[in-house]
């Protein structure tokens, strides 16, 4: 009999739309509806250092200071999700990063939509790998 695997921890954010739009409530209910434990979370507004570490990859990209921009304009909520395979699960949950094309059922596709301003303004972010959970969570929760 094999034991069961620890649980990865993720970093979800929900971007200054959902919060703007009071979705925190929604977003809660479907991570936590998931089975997914919410360990830490904290309402507060970016920084512009955080940002530039935190989308450090895609500094060189034509949508990089719309993005920032975009995330600056009000406050985010930082989570720590955890729970087994939490990181796939929660891309999965949270659908298609363009939410016109995300599919109903996922947070984007039943709660964003094009706003006119580019797809940044999806209602949340997940990060995209184990690594790279590790390494934003340690910039939204350093020492966590």
């Amino acid at each position: 009999m094999s034991s069961p695997t620890a649980p990865e921890r993720t970093l979800v954010l929900l971007k200054p739309d959902a919060v703007a739009r009071n979705l925190r409530g929604e977003v809660l209910r479907r991570i936590e509806g998931k089975g997914y434990t919410v360990v830490e979370m904290v309402q507060r507004t970016a920084t512009r250092d955080e940002l530039a570490v935190h989308y450090a990859e895609h500094r060189e990209k034509p949508f990089y200071e719309g993005l920032v921009d975009f995330m600056l304009s009000g406050p985010v909520v930082a989570l720590v999700v955890e729970g087994h395979q939490v990181v796939q699960g929660f891309r999965s949950l949270a659908g298609a990063t363009d939410p016109t094309k995300a599919a109903p059922g996922t947070i984007r596709g039943d709660l964003g939509r094009d706003w006119g301003n580019g797809p940044q303004e999806n209602i949340v972010h997940g990060s995209d790998s184990v690594e790279s959970a590790v390494r934003e969570l340690e910039i939204w929760f350093p020492g966590s």
